[in-house]
């Protein structure tokens, strides 16, 4: 039987490359891999028609904002080209040149984000949303086990996490993003405010 998606070389670098930049990192207050997260997001993006730039783009959309310091955007595009680049900027709360070191405070952050989200060609957009999609997955689940202990875990309270996704469901929408991704996504929000 033939394989119907092989792990092409490229695709294979981009595993490579998340692993040495996020290999012993854990999710935020939890022993759970990055790298868990990072496959996730990829998965979801291939199970929702994203092409080999969006999965290669989802296992490294998180290098520039938690490993600014190891690798940069000029990088990126060496390696994957220019559209990974963008894809992986896109989907970054930092500002384009972070090399790492302290952050801008959180709501500042978010809000910049969102206003990008909102003018972004909708066809670079899968990839955030499906990392919002496996976020709120994992929110909505550790709030049925543990409670608002959870809560405890982010730079943000509750409610400030409530406004930024469903601000981020509303961004998406505003730049013409639409399908059961982001359906999943209003409904997870939907069910995480209620909690």
């Amino acid at each position: 039987m033939a394989d119907s998606a092989p792990l092409t070389p490229r695709l294979a670098s981009a595993v490579a490359l998340a692993a040495k930049l996020h290999g012993t990192d854990a999710r935020k207050g939890t022993q759970i891999p990055t790298l868990a997260h990072l496959f996730g997001v990829c998965q979801l993006v291939q199970q929702h028609g994203g092409n080999e730039d969006e999965a290669v783009a989802a296992l490294l959309h998180d290098t520039l904002e938690d490993h600014g310091d190891e690798i940069t955007a000029d990088q990126i595009e060496a390696q994957f080209g220019k559209r990974v680049r963008n894809i992986v900027q896109l989907s970054s709360d930092t500002p384009p040149g972070f090399a790492g070191g302290e952050k801008a405070p959180w709501l500042e952050r978010k809000q910049t984000y969102l206003a990008h989200a909102r003018a972004a060609d909708p066809a670079d957009l899968r990839v955030t949303v499906a990392d919002k999609v496996d976020n709120l997955r994992s929110i909505v689940s550790d709030l049925e086990r543990i409670g608002d202990e959870l809560w405890q875990r982010f730079n943000a309270p509750r409610d400030r996490q409530i406004w930024y996704y469903s601000s981020a469901v509303e961004a998406y929408r505003t730049a013409g993003f639409s399908g059961p991704l982001l359906d999943e996504m209003a409904r997870l929000v939907a069910i995480m405010e209620v909690h």
